[in-house]
């Protein structure tokens, strides 16, 4: 499963800090920021998130510096720092606080990368070598966990609400990922189900993200509420549209060859949809039948299954789910001021509901 358009190599430019070339658009986010006072003060935390990142992972064995250092310096879209960044827009985004929160919530983040890497047996993140087939499943698990450590003392030093927030959140994330691996239980909606993980895995920390900016900016507890509330349902948006361009497009938007989740039998929605289907036509009930094998590994039915879906009404329903999200994340927003950092989130909206039509 890919997260929310965040996994790919990111720009950072000398010494690790952010490129400013091209700042107007985020990248592969669809992020505009029209405004260059806001362009410059999100810029400007992304640019110090970058530099505690490496300070805040380093440890007195040279290994476990390198280690940790591994997906950092990997790059990646920053996008829960760039969440804790707009969100911190409501209120002062150059309170003391909004730099560390924003490395909390990075730290979080890759903590899980290394775990789910293990997971997944993947050979290559970010463009570069996993650290499980760098060294080993057990290094990268415990890095992880070194990771997950180095979030909780910084958000320490935060305060106790940060801790908690910081704790639940990780609660969630190990609530999704038990739940995709154990799968549905007998009875249980799968489609439901899937949304539940998606929640739970990606929309939580986005979530938290949201949220962790506005309360380090000292917004109204109402825009904070309104920024978690968006973060949450603009990540699930996010992730659903990544499983639709895994099937959809022609190229590699999504950050992998298309049609990899269904060659390795992962049941994005999409599938979920066309499985549960009780269209009678002929390509709905073929489709049906390969995709009830599970992973289709032969390459000719996965060139079949590939073309079905990307004709089926499934497609065209988890089209109109992910609008669905997306208008809803955007309807999250209505509390907050009008002002260049909320159209700027709103602008993620847009892009999410246009990038898989």
């Amino acid at each position: 499963m890919v997260n929310p358009a965040g996994e790919g190599t990111g720009a950072t430019g000398s010494g690790g800090r952010r490129s400013r070339q091209g700042a107007g658009q985020f990248g592969a986010l669809g992020l505009y920021l029209a405004d260059p006072r806001l362009e410059e003060s999100v810029l400007s935390v992304l640019d110090d998130v970058e530099t505690e990142l490496r300070a805040s992972v380093a440890s007195a064995d040279p290994f476990v510096t390198e280690a940790a250092r591994h997906l950092v310096e990997a790059g990646g879209k920053r996008f829960r720092p760039l969440l804790v960044a707009l969100g911190a827009q409501f209120g002062d985004p150059t309170a003391p606080q909004v730099v560390p929160a924003a490395v909390v919530m990075e730290l979080t983040h890759l903590a899980t990368l290394y775990h789910d890497d293990v997971m997944d047996e993947a050979a290559v993140r970010r463009g570069a070598p996993s650290a499980n087939s760098r060294w080993t499943n057990s290094v990268a698990i415990l890095v992880g966990d070194y990771l997950f450590a180095r979030a909780a003392d910084i958000a320490a030093d935060l305060g106790t609400e940060a801790v908690r927030l910081q704790a639940r959140t990780f609660s969630r994330l190990v609530h999704g990922q038990i739940a995709e691996t154990v799968g549905p239980r007998p009875g249980e909606d799968p489609v439901a189900h899937y949304l539940q993980v998606i929640a739970g895995k990606t929309g939580s920390l986005i979530a938290t993200s949201a949220r962790f900016g506005g309360m380090f900016g000292g917004a109204t507890p109402e825009h904070i509420e309104a920024l978690a509330g968006y973060g949450e349902t603009v990540g699930v948006a996010f992730q659903l549209s990544d499983d639709l361009l895994d099937i959809a497009s022609e190229s590699v938007q999504s950050g992998k060859t298309p049609g990899t989740d269904l060659r390795e039998g992962v049941p994005t929605l999409p599938v979920l949809y066309a499985r549960a289907g009780d269209d009678s036509d002929a390509a709905s009930v073929r489709l049906r039948e390969i995709l009830a094998a599970g992973a289709v590994t032969d390459d000719d039915l996965h060139a079949e299954a590939l073309g079905l879906l990307r004709e089926s009404p499934a497609l065209k329903r988890a089209r109109e789910t992910v609008r669905s999200y997306a208008e809803d994340a955007r309807a999250k927003l209505a509390p907050l001021p009008d002002s260049p950092a909320r159209r700027a989130l709103e602008s993620l909206c847009d892009f999410v509901a246009d990038r898989t039509s």
